[in-house]
């Protein structure tokens, strides 16, 4: 008797489609994206993404390390030149503007932004020089960002480009260096997709 409902159960989730791990349209998430993305920009991505409201996005790439620092981009800043971590490609939209993601229980200040509980990004200028000059550790800093219009977003989940994970603020800032960090998300996500 009960094998037929066991059998049932079994077919039932097998056709349905698997849940993503966070809802992207609510709260903070983590895109990884697919192998089959196949993008100079976004091909071999981590973004981590956050909603704005009316179905609009804004996420910053972690995982693209480029070949300037600080100290390079802004050579008369003192404390910028003690900053020997690259600045990350954020993403590119504005990619003249520098943010900074940093960890603590409390906003930096200005207009950041709380991506999850202890983990902000900075926008305004004067906010960003504070970090670089107080705690330049607890942060990494980015040119540029990536900005979703409405519906963007879910159509390119809805395609099959992303992989979306629960948010994990440690994953961003905890690594010394992103090298790896694609690879080890991409085979997580693509072994829980295969499992049932």
């Amino acid at each position: 008797m009960r094998l037929p409902l066991l059998i049932g159960a079994l077919l039932l989730a097998l056709a349905a489609p698997l849940a993503p791990a966070a809802d992207f349209n609510e709260e903070t998430a983590i895109l990884v994206a697919k192998r089959e993305m196949h993008d100079r920009v976004y091909g071999s991505s981590v973004i981590v993404v956050r909603p704005l409201g009316q179905d609009r996005h804004i996420g910053f790439i972690v995982n693209k390390p480029t070949t300037m620092t600080l100290g390079k981009l802004f050579p008369k800043h003192l404390p910028s030149q003690k900053v020997v971590d690259p600045v990350y490609l954020g993403g590119p939209m504005g990619p003249e503007v520098i943010f900074a993601m940093v960890k603590g229980r409390e906003s930096p200040g200005g207009r950041s932004l709380q991506l999850t509980p202890g983990l902000y990004v900075a926008f305004d200028s004067a906010v960003v020089d504070k970090i670089i000059e107080s705690k330049p550790d607890e942060a990494r800093f980015f040119a540029g960002m990536v900005l979703w219009q409405p519906g963007e977003l879910a159509e390119e989940v809805k395609r099959g480009l992303w992989f979306v994970l629960d948010p994990q603020p440690d994953l961003v800032l905890q690594r010394k260096t992103t090298d790896g960090l694609w690879e080890d998300l991409v085979g997580r996500a693509e072994r829980k997709a295969n499992t049932i």
